[in-house]
């Protein structure tokens, strides 16, 4: 899922990705915007595409010790869940000042 985009640029980029959170502004110069928007990625045509393998973590005591041992990463993960809980308050209120209008 995309986010925290800084420009429509950014987001047509991934024109074609499943779910993206664009911020209100972003999405309003979208709105207003008549240039095309083609998609430019195709999960289909990526998974016919071979693909390296990717090396992950399948259980959480292991995850958070990695996470704990890269303190950029931490501090980045932090960050987006603190960010995407904020954005997701402002959003509650919106609608709920926009219902109550």
């Amino acid at each position: 899922m995309g986010a925290s985009f800084r420009n429509v640029g950014e987001i047509k980029a991934l024109a074609g990705v499943d779910f993206l959170t664009i911020a209100p502004p972003l999405l309003e110069e979208l709105k207003k915007s008549s240039e095309p928007v083609p998609k430019k990625l195709d999960a289909t045509a990526a998974a016919k595409e071979s693909t390296p393998k990717v090396s992950y973590i399948d259980n959480e005591p292991e995850f958070r010790w990695a996470l704990l041992q890269d303190q950029m990463a931490f501090d980045k993960l932090h960050e987006g869940i603190k960010k995407f809980a904020e954005d997701g308050e402002a959003l509650k209120k919106v609608l709920k000042d926009k219902i109550s209008a």
